[in-house]
C-alpha cells in the first residue's frame, strides 16, 4: 500500500508539473489530461482488440453490463493486460506490468467513486478500458456499438445512455466534471433528429461529435501529432519550430503560434486572441502547396475518402448449426433403422432355414409317417407358415434390397479391383521413370575414363611452369646483385671526381699539401676497398691500379716541396 499510495503521488505531483490547468481551452484541457493518464499507465501501448481478448479471457463478455464486478477480478483483468503487453514489446522497451496495473486500477476506481451511489460494473470496465486504450477511434466505436445495439443493429437508447454515464465518469475524475459531466439529456443531444440510429450514423461521432464526447476524436488527434514537427517560429514565444499543433491565424498575415501558446491564449502585437485561427496537424512545403494547388485547379486530386468505412446495416449472423445437427442426427438415425431393419430380416431368413432344417429332420427321421392326416396337416402349417413368411418379406422389400446391396458390393469390389490395377500400372511407371533418371544422372565409363597423354602433357606443363618460375626468381637476384655494384660504382665516380677537383694546375700553400700528402694514403688505401666491397675483382684491380698511381704523384709533389724548403 506505501509503494501504492507513492506512485498515486507522484503522478499528481508530474501532472501537477505539466500545468494543464492553464489551458483556457477546457476541450484541450481534458484530453492533455486525459491523454496524460494514458501514457502514465502505458494503456496507449493496448490495442483495444487487446482489451476485447482479455474481457473475454476474464468472462465478461457473457456477463450482464450492469451486473456488478469486484476488485480482485478488476485487478487480474487488468494484470492479464499488462503481462501480456510485456511479452509482446520488445527488449529495448520494457514496462513494469504491476505498477502500471496498480496506477490504471487505482484510476479506474477513483472515477467510479467520483458519483455517490455509484458502483463497479461490468459496462463500466468495458467503457473506460475502451476510451483510454491505444488504437484506431473506429474500431472503439464499432465495439462500443456492439455493446449498446440490439440484434437488429440499432442502437438501444437506454444502453447507450448507461455507456454515456460510465464513460463520462472520466472527466468527472480529472476535474473536468463542470464541462463534460454526464446529464440525463446527454444521450438524446448526440442524434436528436434521427429516430432509428444504425451503425454507420453512430461511426460519424468521428467527424462531428456530440458536445458531451468532442474530447474524445481531439485526445486520438493529440496522439497523432505528437511528434509532428513544423520548421517555423512561433510568433509569441519566438521557439524555433514547433512540434505537435501549429496554429495560424487568419487575420494577421504570417502569424503563427505553437500550440502551448494557443492554448494558454497568448497573443502579442496586433493579433488578439479573438481572431479565428485554423488548426495544422502537419508541414506542408510552399511547393507541394503550390502542385496541390495546381492539381485541384486542374481536377487530377482524387476524391477525398470517407471518414470512417462503410459497414453493412444489417448485423452480420452467426451461422446456425440447429439444421446441420438435425441433417446428421436424421442421417444418424436413418441409417440405424436400416442397420436394425438388416439384422430383423437376417434373423427372419434364419428362422425360416431353421424351420426347413427341422421339416427336413421330421420327414427323414419318420419317412412312413409322411401319408398320415396330422403329419400332412403339419406339412399343410408349415408350408402356410412358410409363404406367409415369404410373403411378408416381399411387402416390406427387404429380399430386393438385399439382392441390390450385393451388386452394389460386387460392383464396388470390381471398381476397388480396376483402380488397384491401374495403381499397380502407375507405381510401375515411377518405378521406370526413377531407373532412367539414375541411368541418366550416373557418369558413364567413357567419361569416367582419362587420356593418360593429356595427363602427361599436363605434368610437362606444369614442371616447365615451376623451372620457369625458379628461372625468374634467380634472375630477379642477379638483377638485385648488379644494383647494388652499380650504387658502389657510382659512389666511386663520385669520390674520384671530388678528388681531382682538389688536385687542380693551381699550386697549393704548403701547409694545406702537407696535410693533403699526410692524409691521403690511409684515406685512398680504404676508401675503393669499402666502396667496391659488393663489386667483382677485375673492377676492383681496375680501381686500384689508379689509386697507385695518384699516390705516387702526391710522393713527389712533396718531395719537390720540402726541396725548396
Amino acid at each position: 500500500h506505501g509503494r501504492c499510495s507513492a506512485n498515486s503521488r507522484r503522478t499528481q505531483t508530474d501532472s501537477r508539473d505539466q500545468n494543464f490547468d492553464s489551458i483556457c481551452l477546457s476541450t484541450y484541457r481534458t484530453a492533455c489530461k486525459l491523454r496524460f493518464i494514458q501514457k502514465r499507465c502505458n494503456l496507449h501501448l493496448i490495442d483495444i482488440y487487446n482489451v476485447i481478448e482479455a474481457v473475454r479471457d476474464a468472462g465478461l463478455n457473457a456477463v450482464e453490463l450492469n451486473a456488478g464486478i469486484s476488485v480482485t477480478r478488476l485487478e487480474n483483468l487488468v494484470s492479464s493486460l499488462f503481462n501480456q503487453l510485456s511479452k509482446r514489446l520488445p527488449t529495448t522497451h520494457t514496462i513494469n506490468p504491476q505498477e502500471s496495473t496498480v496506477l490504471l486500477v487505482q484510476f479506474i476506481l477513483a472515477a467510479v467513486d467520483c458519483e455517490p451511489e455509484s458502483r463497479l460494473t461490468v459496462l463500466s470496465v468495458k467503457a473506460m478500458l475502451a476510451t483510454l486504450c491505444g488504437g484506431k477511434l473506429v474500431d472503439k466505436l464499432r465495439y462500443v456499438f456492439s455493446q449498446v445495439s440490439d440484434s437488429h443493429g440499432a442502437l438501444v437508447l437506454s444502453k447507450f445512455d448507461s455507456f454515456l454515464q460510465e464513460v463520462l465518469k472520466l472527466p468527472t475524475a480529472v476535474l473536468e466534471g463542470p464541462a463534460f459531466g454526464y446529464t440525463n439529456t446527454a444521450a438524446r443531444s448526440c442524434f436528436p433528429q434521427q429516430k432509428r440510429v444504425m451503425l454507420n450514423l453512430f461511426l460519424d461521432i468521428v467527424v462531428e461529435p456530440p458536445q458531451c464526447l468532442i474530447w474524445w476524436p481531439l485526445m486520438h488527434r493529440l496522439a497523432n501529432v505528437e511528434h509532428v514537427y513544423h520548421p517555423v517560429t512561433c510568433s509569441y514565444c519566438h521557439d524555433n519550430g514547433m512540434t505537435g499543433f501549429r496554429y495560424r491565424c487568419l487575420r494577421c498575415r504570417g502569424y503563427q503560434l505553437c500550440q502551448n501558446c494557443f492554448w494558454r491564449g497568448k497573443a502579442s502585437g496586433s493579433h488578439s486572441s479573438q481572431h479565428q485561427m485554423k488548426e495544422h496537424s502537419s508541414w506542408k512545403s510552399p511547393a507541394k502547396k503550390l502542385g496541390r494547388a495546381l492539381s485541384r485547379t486542374l481536377g487530377c486530386v482524387s476524391s477525398r475518402e470517407p471518414p470512417h468505412p462503410i459497414y453493412p446495416e444489417e448485423p452480420e449472423r452467426t451461422l446456425n448449426l440447429a439444421n446441420i445437427v438435425y441433417k446428421l442426427t436424421k442421417r444418424f438415425v436413418d441409417f440405424s433403422f436400416s442397420f436394425f431393419l438388416s439384422l430383423t430380416a437376417a434373423r427372419r431368413i434364419n428362422e425360416e432355414h431353421a424351420l426347413i432344417a427341422a421339416y427336413v429332420n421330421r420327414l427323414q427321421n419318420s419317412p412312413r409317417a409322411v401319408d398320415s392326416p396330422s403329419r400332412q396337416d403339419e406339412e399343410h402349417k408349415l408350408i402356410a407358415r412358410y409363404t406367409s413368411r415369404l410373403a411378408e418379406t416381399d411387402s416390406t422389400g427387404m429380399i430386393p434390397s438385399r439382392s441390390i446391396n450385393f451388386d452394389a458390393n460386387k460392383q464396388k469390389r470390381e471398381l476397388i479391383a480396376q483402380l488397384e490395377c491401374k495403381n499397380r500400372e502407375i507405381l510401375a511407371e515411377i518405378k521406370r521413370l526413377r531407373a532412367e533418371h539414375d541411368a541418366a544422372c550416373q557418369p558413364s565409363p567413357g567419361r569416367s575414363s582419362t587420356n593418360p597423354t593429356l595427363l602427361a602433357e599436363l605434368r610437362q606443363l606444369r614442371q616447365r611452369k615451376d623451372e620457369l618460375e625458379q628461372r625468374m626468381s634467380s634472375l630477379q637476384e642477379s638483377r638485385r646483385e648488379l644494383m647494388v655494384q652499380l650504387e658502389g660504382l657510382m659512389k666511386l665516380l663520385k669520390a674520384q671526381a671530388a678528388g681531382s677537383s682538389q688536385a687542380s694546375p693551381s699550386r697549393p700553400s704548403p701547409s694545406s699539401v702537407r696535410s693533403l700528402g699526410a692524409a691521403s694514403p690511409h684515406a685512398h688505401m680504404h676508401h675503393p676497398q669499402d666502396s667496391l666491397a659488393g663489386v667483382g675483382g677485375d673492377v676492383q684491380e681496375a680501381f686500384a691500379q689508379a689509386d697507385d698511381g695518384r699516390e705516387e704523384e702526391e710522393r713527389l709533389l712533396n718531395g719537390k716541396d720540402r726541396g725548396k724548403v
